[in-house]
């Protein structure tokens, strides 16, 4: 092959030379008009549907029985519960995308919306002064901060998403159609080059036998550039533009990026989707300042990624258990507790809990969303981890003051026992939106509504009566409500 390469250059070489010129010319306007067709399907529907992915549902019924872990460690140790009675939030009146434990002091730094009950006071800035010092829903004075992410019915965005899937076949078909146009054209003047070759190889001495056959024809050229012109600028005709393919491109993404930071609420919003507040991650340094973070928005609320019609438990009952030990013993005030994990993608699954199913299945959890037969409500349980490191009310991570019992209900060395949280809540969702995968939970733009991103926060501001009921309750066997 090296001694080839160096031989005497032909006339038939020449040919295939030119030849090979006009194939490369062939293939730089189809690599033009499949680039067009890429950037104009990723661009349709750009104001974006945002529904649960149809894979993150599942009946219930194909859901294994018996994988509850918290109800066969209720049936350990001490047999006594203490139920409190905070109400459901239904009327909506305590609702914020704030995580004053994961994101102190910084607003709507959640960049999804909680459910509050307990205190009424819960933001951003709450401390343990301020939470003493607030009302509370509870019917018995339990000033403690419970929270969950809200759960939302959206049929738009399936009807959005199948509207956008069609626009973006249809660009498609269009602009390969006119790939296919300019192929057909490109193909025919390839042949009369090869033709126009065969003929310059005869003249050994022809100077511009190696050049673009385009090169010599200018009304060619000056179609050339009017066809690539039209390719460049045929995705933006639509959007009124005369415009050069370079400008409207620079022009498209930066709507782009607009549309994109208006949907996470705030000029710089999708940089805080993927940095803001993480446990033990440093914020960007290109992260703006907090009050830049948007807010909820509109009569639904919405808020960065998350839209729909929020819904509101049915029922939300707080109960404190054994959790499988023999005796508990009192929380410290201002104790923080984390359930799941609002950032599994990014963290890994160790934290991520099973947390879904229907009622009259309880016996069976999972971390997909339920369908649930007639007669049966879609269900969350949320059992916290129960185990107090003895010194600290909250750590680095929020995690390693307070971890889980074993399976046999045991702490780990140097643990104590406190009652253990599980947080019920029931919602109505109408079975043809379960079936259809119309509703989702509240998470993080890079969850994409993952169930397994469902998660639940707890701040104890009990009184020192209050928690002395509550322990006793637990111990001595009773079934207590307040």
């Amino acid at each position: 092959m090296a001694r080839n390469s160096r031989s005497p250059v032909t006339g038939k070489h020449r040919v295939a030379r030119r030849t090979k010129i006009a194939m490369g010319a062939i293939g730089l306007a189809i690599a033009v008009g499949a680039l067009a067709v890429a950037v104009t399907a990723g661009r349709t529907g750009e104001a974006s549907a945002d529904p649960a992915d149809p894979s993150f549902f599942i009946d219930i019924n194909k859901v294994p029985a018996g994988n509850n872990v918290n109800a066969a460690l209720q049936k350990k140790g001490a047999q006594g519960s203490f139920t409190v009675n905070c109400g459901t939030n239904a009327d909506g009146a305590h609702h914020n995308p704030d995580n004053f434990i994961a994101q102190p002091g910084i607003k709507n730094g959640a960049q999804h919306l909680h459910d509050y009950v307990g205190n009424v006071t819960t933001d951003a800035d709450s401390s343990l002064k301020s939470l003493l010092a607030g009302g509370t829903t509870c019917k018995n004075g339990d000033k403690s901060a419970y929270f969950w992410p809200v759960i939302r019915i959206d049929r738009e965005d399936n009807a959005a998403a199948a509207s956008k899937n069609q626009q973006a076949q249809q660009a498609q078909q269009g602009k390969t159609g006119d790939v296919q146009q300019d192929q057909s054209a490109k193909d025919a003047q390839a042949a009369k080059d090869a033709g126009q070759g065969q003929q310059d190889a005869q003249n050994a001495q022809d100077p511009n036998a190696a050049q673009d056959p385009n090169a010599q024809d200018p009304n060619a050229q000056q179609q050339n550039g009017q066809q690539q012109k039209q390719r460049g600028t045929g995705g933006g005709a639509a959007r009124g533009g005369n415009q050069s393919a370079q400008q409207q491109d620079g022009q498209n993404q930066q709507n782009q990026q607009q549309a994109q930071d208006r949907r996470r609420g705030g000029k710089n919003g999708g940089q805080n989707n993927q940095n803001g507040g993480q446990n033990n991650q440093s914020s960007s340094a290109a992260a703006p300042p907090a009050t830049e973070l948007g807010g909820p928005q509109g009569a639904n609320e919405e808020v960065g990624d998350n839209d729909g019609q929020i819904i509101e438990p049915e029922s939300a009952t707080l109960k404190f258990i054994g959790g499988g030990a023999q005796n508990v013993v009192a929380m410290p005030l201002g104790l923080k507790i984390l359930y799941g994990d609002a950032k599994q993608s990014t963290n890994g699954p160790a934290n991520a809990r099973p947390s879904w199913t229907c009622t009259g299945f309880e016996d069976r959890l999972t971390d997909l969303y339920p369908i649930c037969p007639a007669g049966s409500k879609v269900e969350r349980i949320h059992a916290f981890p129960n185990c107090w490191d003895g010194k600290n009310t909250d750590s680095a991570n929020h995690r390693t003051h307070i971890v889980f019992a074993n399976q046999q209900g045991k702490c780990p060395q140097g643990f104590k026992n406190v009652p253990q949280l599980q947080v019920t809540l029931v919602y109505d969702v109408p079975q043809d939106v379960q079936q259809k995968g119309q509703y989702k939970v509240d998470a993080f733009a890079q969850e994409k509504h993952n169930p397994r991103s469902d998660h639940d926060d707890f701040a104890n501001v009990m009184s020192r009566r209050i928690m002395g009921r509550l322990v006793n309750c637990i111990n001595s066997g009773k079934a207590c409500a307040e």
